[in-house]
């Protein structure tokens, strides 16, 4: 093993590059994107970002030899225990029945980082504060410490995280971790009636933080269930462009989308306090600890769904959230009709992002799994990046074969209510 440990480590020191390279194009990225991204000025944007990549941490953690083991996942032979030196965040869930026992499981998602960074932190700071036309010393600047940490730390793999569940302490053992210090595990759970929200626990030494607590929304095969988008659906981010992005992320109060609140509540009422919520984003996992805050200070509990990506990277914060999004979406879309394909889906979004494509594309596979698409129209050209994604002609496309009773789009969140209240009728009538 320490002869394989050894080439493989030569390997890897070999493709290390010490210079910041541009993400690159997705196969995937639509045109739509593509055309959004060159108007924007997006590359040249991610290009000026301060390289992290090659800032070990302090404690030199991980080894060369966790890397090594790391692309092997939950197969590792050494996983490592979570230490006091460690940030562990849970991931809340919701809980379905397996189509075959019936027994009730979840996918359990954590993630496991460095505490400390070997990051100047201060100079990412000004560089950031600097890009947003901020002065040294503006009150922003904390904020955007706060935000940025996550970006700036090593994340740990082939580290296994222990969870307390329920009042009973169900033992949930999850990871170890694979390459991005992120472990996901399917794992059986104690019974619950539909609605329950159970909490868990991170069995973890003194000394370690993060989030430590995650929260299991059971959900029954039956009834109706809403899927949403984050950004400019619910909070305003400014996805049409990059330096709008990188404002409304880390220098930015979070602000909710106006009526959007009042709205799921009115939702939530409407199609039972027990329909679960799924809230998917194209934004990458660094930012779960801030949407996670934002979610629940405005918005039903529900399930937060963020994309993969590497954690010292701040370009990839823009390419995440402008590329092959559809892709992505329509992929994590199928992951949830898989745990409750017999649920009516509400599904809500916007115009800035790919979502009319990928509720569109969803609707043609699925067509009884979806019964109401809602699109908003953001019409701020710095939100929105290109006039054209608000085109007629381009919803048409979007929704080809989906009935027109079913999608519709909107530019102010009171329009909704005689949508929701007539597919929630609509439903009851056929049940």
């Amino acid at each position: 093993m320490s002869r394989f440990i050894r080439k493989a480590a030569t390997a890897l020191e070999t493709k290390l590059d010490t210079k910041p390279t541009p993400a690159a194009p997705s196969r995937h990225e639509s045109d739509l994107e593509h055309r959004t991204r060159k108007a924007r000025n997006f590359e040249e944007t991610e290009a000026k970002l301060p390289n992290l990549r090659n800032s070990p941490a302090p404690d030199e953690r991980p080894t060369i030899t966790t890397n090594i083991l790391s692309y092997l996942g939950s197969w590792n032979p050494r996983p490592h225990p979570i230490t006091s030196n460690d940030t562990v965040w849970l991931f809340d869930n919701t809980a379905y029945r397996n189509p075959t026992t019936n027994n009730w499981e979840a996918e359990v998602i954590a993630a496991v980082f460095d505490k400390e960074t070997g990051v100047k932190v201060s100079l990412v700071v000004a560089d950031i504060a600097e890009k947003l036309g901020l002065g040294h010393g503006d009150e922003a600047e904390a904020r955007i410490k706060d935000r940025l940490m996550p970006f700036m730390r090593s994340v740990l793999p082939g580290r296994v995280v222990n969870v307390d569940f329920g009042r009973r302490r169900t033992q949930l053992k999850l990871g170890p971790g694979g390459r991005n210090g992120i472990s996901s595990d399917i794992r059986a759970l104690p019974q619950h009636k539909d609605g329950d929200i159970v909490a868990g626990v991170a069995n973890v030494p003194r000394g370690t933080n993060g989030i430590l607590e995650m929260k299991t929304v059971y959900a029954e095969p039956d009834g109706w269930a809403i899927i949403s988008d984050v950004d400019d659906t619910i909070k305003i981010t400014q996805t049409g462009d990059p330096i709008g992005i990188l404002r409304s992320t880390f220098a930015a109060e979070a602000a909710p989308v106006p009526g959007m609140s009042l709205l799921y509540d009115y939702i939530q009422t409407v199609v039972t306090k027990s329909a679960p919520w799924f809230y998917l984003s194209a934004s990458p996992y660094n930012l779960y600890a801030f949407l996670h805050e934002f979610i629940n200070e405005f918005y039903p509990q529900g399930t937060l769904i963020l994309r993969d990506a590497s954690w010292r990277n701040l370009a990839g914060l823009l390419t995440s959230l402008t590329q092959a999004t559809q892709e992505y979406k329509v992929d994590r879309m199928d992951k949830i009709h898989s745990w409750l394909p017999r649920r009516t889906m509400i599904c809500i979004g916007d115009s800035t992002q790919s979502d009319p494509e990928a509720y569109g594309e969803m609707y043609r596979k699925y067509p009884k799994w979806i019964g109401l698409i809602l699109i908003r129209r953001v019409e701020n050209i710095a939100e929105v990046g290109l006039e054209e994604k608000n085109d007629p002609s381009r919803f048409e496309k979007a929704f080809k074969d989906v009935p027109e009773s079913v999608w519709h789009v909107y530019s102010d969140a009171e329009e909704c209510y005689k949508y929701i209240d007539k597919a929630v009728s609509a439903k009851a009538r056929k049940a």
